[in-house]
């Protein structure tokens, strides 16, 4: 085992992918989602399977903020995990339309807030072990306020809260999806709000 002068591990190209594909094959497709499954040589030598989740479109956050250094939080109960989730607003991006217009929309679908400006915050690999989606955030400011337009799928609440607020919740794991906490920390210590 090499250990490098900072003390890191370090055995492997960073440039070279180490997994061989055999052969793969769908496993099943719907309107939003496609799971495959790959019969594979592990980095190890060993044969065997790998499944990955591919998304029809394109994850995207906002964290909008206003001049008082309010946000504000989606609420809704998340079928996968069986329990309530508070989130930034966020949504699917269809492959045709642009992150940033993707953006602006479901921040007014699911707030009503419209945005003067967009900034990009950050780029996240939402559950990198199972699938290739990456999520783009992106900070929401010069908010005006108009009407809500959920999906027919849709039940949410809106919460307008102080920023630290929101950061607080994150650091009590109140606040758990992957998107909202990266989204939350990073502007915290960009703004050193920590």
């Amino acid at each position: 085992m090499e250990v490098e002068s900072n003390g890191y591990f370090c055995g492997m190209d960073e440039t070279k992918n180490p997994w061989k594909t055999l052969s793969g094959k769908k496993v099943y497709e719907n309107p939003w989602i496609r799971l495959d499954e790959y019969q594979v040589i592990t980095p190890t030598g060993s044969e065997g399977i790998y499944g990955k989740v591919s998304f029809k479109g394109k994850a995207v956050a906002t964290l909008p903020i206003d001049e008082d250094g309010n946000t504000w939080l989606v609420g809704q109960y998340r079928y996968t995990l069986n329990e309530y989730s508070w989130e930034i607003p966020m949504g699917a991006v269809p492959t045709e339309e642009g992150y940033e217009q993707g953006a602006l929309r479901e921040l007014k679908e699911e707030t009503g807030l419209v945005a003067e400006k967009l900034e990009f915050l950050m780029k996240i690999h939402t559950s990198n072990s199972v699938t290739d989606e990456v999520g783009m955030v992106y900070i929401a400011t010069g908010l005006s306020q108009g009407e809500t337009d959920f999906d027919d799928t849709e039940e949410l609440a809106i919460k307008k809260l102080p920023f630290k607020e929101a950061l607080n919740m994150v650091l009590e794991g109140t606040i758990t999806d992957s998107l909202s906490v990266g989204a939350i920390l990073k502007y915290a210590f960009i703004n050193k709000l920590h």
